[in-house]
């Protein structure tokens, strides 16, 4: 290997990119998104410039999110996007191709794989390397998922909940559901619209998830005051939100990552569902942070649940221990040069 090679490991998801160097650790996390001006289809920014355009911009500038529920939606725009974030990682003054590895949902097709593969190579990777993310999660959770001992990953990011059953460095039972952290942003959105008449942006959805959501009713309620426009004068106007308000507007959505979950749980062989008992089910990415998540799950299937160390960086922080140890992982990886 020597020193020549750089490796960069990549965690592409719906709603952030985050990028991962051997020995520095995290060194970028910006969310995926890409503004295109209209006319001559040109990319004018990448990452949190474009974000700070959503919702803001003049007809002429549309800002993109390239990656829809997980998997790359628009083939151009994520190579410019990897390209960006390939070169900002790696600073400009670096003239060696890196090796890269970028993690994709459980639920990809073999010619999803290949264009991300494809978007990695033409975007200046020397060798480019796909593996699943519930692997990539429970690695960087600090599971070794080498032995032969199941383990439970549900991995909730922006566009997609994934849940695998992991065993001997593979995915026994597994299922993907487009039902994660934008939906519950949505249903939010909504549960205003229809309960206050009031008009809210995605941030202020996601806010309101963040300071005063929580998965299970709780006694103590928190409470924010919103800001938004209404309905019907048209005027901005802000109203107050307490946390079991909030319980009740995104229940549906966690129903159906809940279901997700006893659907994998019903497909595990017997042998590795007593594993599960035993190890408990990990649970990694941004949108698991939701309060009391761990809770809810470990009331509707009955086994426990945990909250992973640094749950956002599971996945991109086992991209770059994969990446170290690629003969160790090379069960779960799929290459090309």
């Amino acid at each position: 290997m020597g020193f020549f090679s750089k490796k960069l490991g990549i965690d592409l998801g719906t709603a952030n990119t985050l990028v991962f160097l051997p020995g520095k650790g995290v060194v970028l996390n910006e969310p995926s998104v890409v503004a295109v001006s209209e006319q001559d289809n040109r990319i004018l920014a990448v990452g949190l410039e474009a974000k700070d355009m959503i919702g803001k911009t003049p007809e002429s500038i549309i800002a993109y999110r390239p990656m829809k529920d997980g998997v790359i939606a628009d083939y151009r725009v994520t190579e410019a996007m990897l390209r960006y974030f390939i070169s900002k990682a790696l600073g400009k003054w670096n003239i060696w191709k890196p090796d890269v590895m970028v993690s994709v949902p459980a639920g990809v097709t073999s010619t999803e794989r290949r264009a991300v593969i494809e978007a990695a190579i033409k975007a200046g990777a020397k060798n480019a390397y796909v593996v699943k993310e519930p692997i990539l999660a429970a690695i960087g959770a600090g599971i070794s998922i080498q032995e032969a001992v199941g383990h439970m990953i549900v991995d909730i990011g922006g566009g997609t909940t994934d849940v695998a059953v992991i065993s001997l460095g593979g995915i026994v039972a597994c299922t993907s559901v487009k039902c994660a952290g934008n939906r519950l942003d949505h249903a939010i959105t909504d549960y205003i619209k229809k309960t206050y008449n009031l008009a809210i942006g995605d941030k202020t959805a996601e806010d309101i998830k963040m300071k005063v959501g929580s998965a299970v009713p709780v006694d103590e309620e928190l409470s924010m005051t919103i800001k938004g426009r209404d309905f019907l004068t048209g005027l901005p106007r802000s109203v107050d939100i307490k946390t079991n308000e909030i319980v009740k507007a995104i229940s549906k959505e966690l129903r159906e990552m809940i279901k997700a979950i006893k659907d994998v749980l019903q497909e595990t062989p017997p042998e590795l569902a007593s594993d599960i008992i035993d190890n408990g089910i990990i649970m990694t990415g941004g949108s698991s942070q939701l309060r009391n998540l761990p809770e809810l799950v470990f009331r509707r299937t009955g086994v426990k649940a945990v909250l992973a160390d640094d749950a956002l960086y599971c996945v991109v922080k086992g991209t770059g221990i994969a990446l170290d140890h690629l003969d160790t992982y090379k069960k779960a990886v799929i290459s090309k040069r």
